[in-house]
């Protein structure tokens, strides 16, 4: 199999962003390439064309490849339901969900059967595949049945290229420790290093790079900048931030729930490129103040992170700012929050059979939780009573949860999807709930729901930015950037061959 696997000495060095430049960097040269992640741990995914969720890394990544996104991308997907257990989603569907004890034990083998399938389909449909791994390859206790970083090197017979995050300090030390931990036969695999998140002049690193070279025998391939504000979504919470605006009229003071086992974060990523829209992340009910809307956005646990915001005051803070005439939307997960009632009968929620709680009650629905999971591609318009324009609207739908009005509510449906309602609306859009993902891409919505915001500011409405467009650019310029500072002829050598001597 031609191509490369991006391993680094810790988690968060850059892996995801630099698998997502080298695709682009092979796209534009005409190459049919194809990323590849074989275990991915993540609460934020990705639905394909065909109704299945891989991990939302593998997704981008193919979206920068210039190709569809595929289960064999990304053939297994750990989602993280507790700090002890995780659902296991096998080729795009929920299989099981077990301790980290219990995967270990019980899933090994059926993961490198499944891994070597998903390896086959690659290697016959694409000229290249860019891989990537996880956390440390040389966690000593995890090594002996891993299935993620040297084993799926060596099941495609690829070599790998060892990244390392020199911001957080440390750098000569991660990467002579890393390489020591190898096996010989697994350190002959690694046939460059690149720095990463490298801050000012890289002339002053070029002792640096002569000594690594020197000590590993291993060519340095590159010194990648400190890459600010790309826009490129993250992997999961760890990319998590803010985008804190100096509070004047003239900007829109957006919060958003943080909650501890938050979903497909990325719905809120549009509004980090709308110039004159702060995001904060709130935890508690203290930190709501008086923002100008609020976002709940999705979780794995709805039922844990809503007791969470009971707990913490956040829930009955929310209530009272909405009937204070605040403007809420809850996603998915934050959607069942603010239903009447959650039930969850077979414990598919919270592992509790007939576990139940209040909701914070502003949307007069209950949400029951199912044993299968609904997951989706789905398009449609607005809803007729909105009022909205009926333009067409996509996104996709991950939930267990089934919501129904109350027998004697008002029934408000925010969408048309596939001849059927869904969601919740009213008030011109002051309250909505629904379990479309992806809804703020959809440019001409955004920018409608902000334009409310901004009149009712004082401020000017403005035209809508298309999102679709900026990404594509984004990818290209951070390919562009990243190849400055790469050998990239090494790096083409190595993809063809593996620089095998």
């Amino acid at each position: 199999m031609k191509g490369v696997m991006i391993q680094g000495t810790s988690s968060d060095v850059g892996k995801s962003l630099i698998v997502t430049a080298l695709c682009r960097m092979l796209a534009n040269e005409g190459k049919k390439v194809a990323p590849f992640k074989s275990q991915n741990m993540s609460n934020n995914s990705y639905v394909t064309v065909d109704g299945k969720e891989i991990g939302r890394a593998q997704g981008i990544q193919a979206e920068a490849a210039r190709t569809e996104a595929t289960v064999w991308m990304n053939p297994i997907l750990l989602k993280p339901r507790s700090d002890l257990q995780s659902e296991v989603v096998l080729l795009g569907e929920a299989s099981t969900t077990l301790s980290g004890r219990g995967y270990r034990e019980q899933f090994y083998e059926e993961g490198i059967r499944v891994i070597q399938k998903s390896l086959d389909y690659l290697q016959s449909n694409y000229e290249m595949v860019m891989m990537e791994g996880a956390g440390s390859p040389v966690e000593i206790n995890l090594k002996d049945r891993e299935l993620v970083n040297m084993k799926v090197a060596k099941m495609a017979d690829i070599p790998v290229i060892l990244v390392a995050d020199i911001d957080r300090g440390g750098v000569f030390a991660s990467i002579i420790g890393t390489l020591a931990l190898f096996s010989e036969a697994e350190r002959s695999r690694v046939k460059g290093i690149i720095i990463n998140k490298f801050r000012g002049d890289p002339a002053l690193f070029e002792d640096g790079v002569q000594w690594l070279k020197e000590k590993t025998g291993i060519p340095v391939l590159g010194v990648l900048p400190f890459i600010h504000n790309h826009m490129i979504e993250g992997e999961d919470s760890l990319s998590i931030r803010e985008k804190r605006l100096t509070t004047t009229n003239e900007v829109i003071d957006l919060a958003v729930v943080n909650n501890r086992y938050m979903s497909n974060f990325t719905d809120i990523e549009p509004f980090f490129l709308e110039d004159d829209v702060s995001i904060r992340l709130i935890d508690n009910g203290d930190d709501l103040g008086n923002p100008d809307a609020v976002i709940i956005p999705g979780t794995k646990s709805t039922i844990d992170d809503l007791k969470e915001m009971k707990r913490n005051g956040l829930a009955l803070r929310l209530k009272s700012y909405y009937e204070q005439g605040g403007r809420v939307i809850g996603l998915c997960g934050g959607y069942q929050m603010l239903c009447t009632a959650l039930m969850d009968p077979h414990g598919a929620d919270t592992g509790i059979i007939s576990e139940g709680i209040e909701g914070i009650g502003l949307i007069p629905a209950i949400t029951t939780f199912e044993k299968k999971k609904e997951t989706i591609r789905v398009e449609g318009s607005y809803h007729p009573s909105t009022k909205l324009a009926l333009e067409k609207v996509e996104g996709y739908e991950i939930h267990l949860g089934k919501t129904e009005y109350e027998p004697s509510a008002e029934k408000c449906p925010f969408l048309l999807l596939d001849n059927r309602d869904e969601g919740y609306y009213r008030e011109d859009g002051r309250l909505i709930g629904t379990y479309m993902h992806h809804l703020f891409y959809n440019d001409a919505f955004r920018n409608t729901w902000l334009n409310q915001i901004r009149l009712q500011k004082g401020m000017e409405k403005r035209k809508a930015l298309f999102i679709q467009e900026q990404k594509d650019k984004r990818f290209d310029a951070l390919a562009d950037e990243m190849k400055k500072h790469l050998d990239w002829g090494k790096i083409l050598d190595i993809l063809q061959n593996g620089d095998r001597q």
